[in-house]
This record gives structure tokens, sequence and C-alpha cells, in this order.
């Protein structure tokens, strides 16, 4: 198979431009959420995204723009539960993502059925990336990448010490905020690629892959982006070459080199 030629089709190249970028955003947000014990806030907004679209489908609007609010709201309130020390945070995220899924599943039984649209928006497709999907991607996925480098040393604090933080006068709460709001968009945006199913792997096996083979925060955020680009452009290309599904293809990319990992730490020990 001809990689120039397979990126030739109009359809390819808007997967690869989108991919790569909510790729890159997912990588750069999982190492601090991971760090933080929050990667299960990727998997529950993923699922309260699938919900705000299929309401989104069945009124007749545009998924995108009714799902980014919802679903940043969510992420806000989620951080709320996780801060406060009179909830369980996992309970609160497994609750919030049951009923999402649920009500997503109930509304399509009762309108417009499983259509394509929410097919692809559960499970991912290639083919489903429009010029404006990925007009969209490019936008907020700059601003996303913009405001980790702006307050990288901010989101290093709170990521390894809040209370050190909170004490030297930084606002914990307000970035805390900051990284739900990104992390929402990410999840929002890499919907259409790789489904409401999959999309919380882009935020968790990168960070995972990168802890194995770095020791420093910069070495790890680092390695997460490389390892995110590439395991996603590798299984963009398999899928193409044997007509897999995207979504899972590259989260077995993923989880081959999550393995590698392992086995090289392993070995090094």
């Amino acid at each position: 198979m001809n990689i120039l030629q397979m990126f030739s089709y109009p359809f390819m190249q808007r997967a690869l431009i989108a991919g790569v970028l909510v790729s890159l955003c997912a990588a750069l947000l999982g190492v601090s959420l991971v760090l933080k014990r929050y990667s299960m806030i990727g998997d529950g907004l993923s699922h309260v995204s699938f919900g705000a679209l299929a309401i989104a489908v069945a009124l007749g609007v545009t998924p995108l723009w009714f799902s980014i609010p919802v679903v940043i709201l969510a992420a806000f309130l989620l951080l709320r539960v996780a801060d406060n020390p009179r909830w369980n945070s996992d309970a609160a995220i497994a609750v919030m993502s049951a009923s999402s899924l649920a009500v997503g599943i109930l509304v399509i039984s009762l309108t417009t059925g499983m259509t394509t649209d929410v097919d692809n928006y559960m499970f991912g497709s290639v083919l489903a990336m429009t010029k404006t999907d990925v007009a969209l991607a490019v936008a907020l996925c700059a601003a996303v990448l913009v405001l980790f480098i702006l307050f990288y040393h901010k989101l290093f604090a709170i990521t390894f010490d809040e209370n050190f933080s909170r004490a030297t006068g930084l606002k914990v709460s307000r970035y805390n905020t900051l990284l739900a709001i990104l992390t929402a968009l990410t999840i929002v945006l890499g919907m259409r690629m790789m489904g409401a199913m999959l999309i919380s792997s882009l935020v968790i096996f990168p960070a995972l892959t990168a802890m194995r083979l770095f020791r420093s925060f910069r070495g790890v955020v680092v390695c997460a982006a490389v390892t995110s680009v590439v395991c996603f452009c590798t299984g963009l290309t398999i899928s193409f070459a044997f007509s897999t599904p995207v979504g899972a293809t590259v989260v077995a990319a993923n989880l081959t080199l999550f393995l590698l990992s392992c086995l090289f730490r392993f070995l090094h020990r």
C-alpha cells in the first residue's frame, strides 16, 4: 500500500489533521489527569458527551455545539465533587457516566433510532469528519495547546502538590477548572474520530506509557505527546489498510506500545 496515495483522499487528510491534534491535546492533559488520579473523569465525560449528542440529534441541532457546553458543565461538576471530601468521586463519576449513557440510549430509542450519525459518535468513523469538524478541531485544539503552554508551570504545581500550591497563593481551584474544561473540549472533539466508548483511551494510555520510560514531568509530557501522535498515525494507517474501525485500531496501537514499555521497564530492572 502506498502511504502517499492513502493520504491523497480528502477524508484521510481531514482525519489525519484532526486526529493528530486531538491525540496531542489528550496526551498533554492526560499526564496531569493520571497523576492527579482524575483519569476516570475522561471516561465519564465521554459518556456525558454521548448523552448530549443523542439529545442534539433528536432536537435536530448541531451535535458539537450542543455537546461542548454540556460536557464543560459536567466537567466542572465532577471536579467540584472530586474536591469535596464528603463525596466519593469514583462513585460520582460512575453515576454520571451510567446515567448519561442511559439517557442517550433512551432518547435514541424513542426518537431517531440508531442512525449512522449516532453510530459514528458512539464508535467513531474516519469517514465522519467534515470540513467544519476539522476547522473546529484546529481552532479549539490550538486554544488547548496555547493555554497548556501558558499555564504549564501552574499545572505542574497543582499536579504534584495542591496543598503547597494553595499555601503559596496559587488559585488551585481555578487551574483545576481550566484542566477540566480543556479535557472536556478534547473529549468532545475526539468523539467523531474515536467514538464515545474509546476516546478516554487517548487520555490514559500515552501517559501510562511515558511514565514507564521517563521520570521527570517534562520528559513524561513530551514522551506522551510523541507516543499519542505516533500511535494515532499507526492506527489510522492500519485501519485504512485492513478496513478495521479506526478507534479500536488506535487503541490497539496504544495498548501494544504500553505493553512494550512495561516489558522494557521489567527488563531494565
